[in-house]
């Protein structure tokens, strides 16, 4: 299916960051008239995703992350979040509740986080290479509308 309408947004993989992605998230997610609380999931789902790349794709050192958006004629949001950082080498453990590489101030709940507030969360990594998280979610169509 071809989006209507796309955007790219490159960053480094700073904490402050974190807030940009976010907030431009959701901008660009307004266009479909979310409610305010797919709007806080779609915020959420990207907080953990974008996290992940400043946390565990570059713990030494600064890298780029981007983010493709993309919205569909069916109304569902495409979020596409990808590094070149150091890669998960075991992606289906990386997805279990409760595992992280991070250390012990890390929770390891962040993909069960998006897998909980998005209807799809793909995860393509390749070790010394990086990851590419995608996150899908249909926004309800509202009757009526201001």
């Amino acid at each position: 299916m071809k989006a209507i309408n796309e955007a790219v947004v490159t960053f480094l993989s700073r904490s402050a960051n974190e807030g940009f992605a976010r907030t431009t998230a959701a901008c660009f997610a307004a266009q479909l008239d979310p409610t305010l609380e797919e709007i806080n999931d779609i915020k959420t789902a990207v907080s953990e995703g974008v996290t992940n790349c400043i946390v565990h794709a570059y713990p030494d050192s600064l890298g780029l992350v981007a983010m493709r958006l993309r919205l569909f004629g069916d109304n569902t949001l495409e979020i596409q979040i990808k590094d070149k950082g150091v890669g998960i080498p075991d992606v289906d453990q990386a997805r279990r509740p409760m595992y992280t590489t991070g250390g012990e101030e890390r929770s390891g709940m962040g993909f069960t986080i998006m897998e909980s507030f998005m209807d799809q969360v793909k995860v393509r990594s390749t070790p010394g290479k990086g990851t590419v998280v995608t996150l899908r979610r249909k926004i309800s169509r509202r009757m009526g509308g201001a």
